[in-house]
């Protein structure tokens, strides 16, 4: 059994079942609540992080330091969403960039619920895990932003409820995938996240199928 094809709309789309904790590459975006701009723009094709921004990526890459199965990969901090690839590693392998736990996804299974009140296991924090930890902790900081800098305020929460994610299958994937997100800047005024552009709605999934 293979992962469905995952259109670029912002759902929740979850692979029912299917165990995240498991060592892999994932494709991830996360978006800000209300698609508000709050991280900057983009120029010329070009992102423009402020200050906001340069924070949010910040915290991105800082991830493997509280997390040591997690190694960020490639990813762009745009006016209103992440784009990121996270590889979990193996729980023996703690070196390298990530990118030899790309391989085929196991089919899912039945997976056991989390110990509640419970501190995680590091061989079985999940790509949630990751993703929920690091909007704690952004929005942590953009609040004393907006507190001690005059950062614009949000309303309600930073980000959005939920994020979306791919799981990545193998090194042709992984290639399209980085491709997409370091083009990402010079097609926003196409990305269905920009609140004034055009989206193109048939464009290509970034993994080909």
């Amino acid at each position: 059994m293979t992962p469905e094809p995952v259109r670029i709309h912002r759902r929740s789309i979850r692979w029912k079942g299917y165990d995240y904790a498991q060592a892999g590459g994932y494709f991830v975006t996360i978006c800000v609540q209300d698609r508000a701009c709050l991280f900057g723009e983009v120029v010329d094709g070009a992102m423009r992080a402020n200050a906001a921004g340069l924070m949010v990526a910040e915290a991105w890459a800082a991830l493997a330091q509280r997390f040591p199965r997690v190694a960020p990969d490639v990813f762009v901090v745009m006016p209103n969403h992440l784009h990121g690839v996270l590889f979990l590693r193996d729980g023996a392998d703690r070196g390298g960039d990530g990118r030899d736990q790309v391989r085929p996804p196991v089919a899912p299974s039945a997976v056991g619920a989390p110990l509640v009140g419970a501190r995680i296991p590091d061989d079985r924090i999940t790509v949630g895990d990751v993703v929920g930890a690091f909007k704690s902790l952004t929005t942590l900081e953009y609040g004393r932003g907006v507190k001690t800098l005059g950062w614009p305020r949000f309303v309600d929460a930073l980000w959005q409820r939920n994020y979306h994610e791919h799981v990545i299958r193998d090194e042709v994937s992984l290639e399209r995938i980085h491709d997409y997100i370091l083009d990402n800047p010079r097609r926003w005024a196409f990305d269905r996240e920009n609140p004034g552009g055009t989206p193109n709605n048939d464009r290509e999934t970034p993994w080909g199928y």
